[in-house]
């Protein structure tokens, strides 16, 4: 038995998607923690596929999300995103205690850190960087109505309603004062550019979330964020996480963003393709950083607050001081960028 997974009923369901199938099956824990959580499951045969499901205890708040995420990746079969090929959908918790999709295994190494990255060539890490930037302009090319995803949410008015909603939070959990918050939130209200058509945005676009090969980058992963709304939200999150070696102390080196081994396109490289490719412009893209910074300070402070009042239960091994600093350091890199 493995927590997340009736066997015998998912079993049986998987045999009446799959009828290939050559039972039984193997079901292991890819990744787990406070998002969705991802199974491989694999028959007698070796043949492997993904089933993603909500964390366990949030059946019915993450309900929704199976069935969106499942519609997400399949509007895009066809795209030039890459995906994995969707399975079914089943949205009977009798089944397993919640909805789940299944979806096609996809081989491949997922660049967490720089550990992965340095046993890549320097032509891999290239070659993966540039895949990564075009495959972001392809994605926000896609006419969201012609795939299906046009209702997806609201197109307009993306960045006043993560302003609204970010602000509302960090209020909500905040514990001690940090200015830089307050400072930045204004800032980001004073200088909020128009917002130049919707497109899909991933909402975690990283290196991170993305399954890469040979070179390439052979499935995007991890679409619970996606929503429409304005495309450099993307651009700005991806260009955060996109470091170099100067930007990471030595000590921190083992457990920084994978670019930091060198090799990949730069940063200005990434915008140069991105904005010839699209015809976006990316003169303002500072504030589109500030703001995915600040966001991510608010959803850390979030975070901070449930495991220092005990809300994340026990057995935890957590080092608050450090995540408490990480929030205002996020804090800090925004304001850095609005002035």
């Amino acid at each position: 038995m493995i927590d997340g997974i009736k066997n015998e009923n998912v079993t049986n369901w998987l045999s009446g998607a799959i009828p290939e199938l050559a039972l039984p099956l193997n079901f292991s824990l890819i990744t787990g923690g406070h998002s969705n959580l991802t199974f491989k499951c694999e028959d007698q045969n070796g043949a492997p596929y993904v089933l993603r499901r909500p964390p366990l205890g949030h059946v019915l708040e993450s309900a929704h999300d199976m069935g969106r995420e499942h519609r997400i990746i399949s509007a895009l079969q066809s795209s030039s995103v890459p995906v994995p090929r969707t399975i079914g959908l089943c949205k009977d918790i009798d089944v397993n205690d919640a909805p789940f999709y299944v979806m096609d295994y996809v081989e491949g190494t997922v660049l967490n850190t720089t550990v992965e990255s340095q046993a890549l060539t320097m032509d891999e890490r290239r070659s993966i960087g540039l895949h990564v930037i075009n495959i972001l302009a392809n994605l926000h090319m896609e006419d969201v109505d012609k795939v299906g995803l046009g209702d997806l949410g609201r197109k307009e008015a993306y960045l006043e309603r993560q302003l609204k909603r970010w602000n509302k939070q960090w209020d909500a959990t905040k514990t001690h004062p940090i200015p830089e918050m307050e400072e930045s939130a204004r800032l980001l209200a004073e200088k909020m550019p128009e917002q130049v058509g919707a497109t899909i945005v991933h909402g975690d676009y990283r290196l991170g979330n993305m399954m890469v090969r040979d070179g390439s980058v052979k499935a995007i992963l991890d679409w619970e964020l996606c929503t429409l709304g304005d495309p450099l939200a993307d651009v700005g999150y991806l260009l955060n996480n996109w470091v170099s070696s100067d930007d990471v102390a030595e000590a921190d080196f083992d457990t920084a963003p994978p670019t930091a081994v060198g090799g990949f396109p730069s940063r200005d490289e990434l915008c140069d393709i991105y904005s010839e490719k699209t015809g976006r412009d990316l003169a303002n893209i500072n504030y589109y950083r500030a703001f995915s910074h600040w966001r991510l300070a608010a959803i850390g402070q979030g975070v901070y607050k449930r495991y220092l009042v005990g809300a994340m239960g026990e057995g935890h091994d957590v080092d608050l001081d450090k995540h408490k600093q990480g929030v205002s350091d996020r804090a800090n890199a925004a304001l850095e960028l609005l002035i």
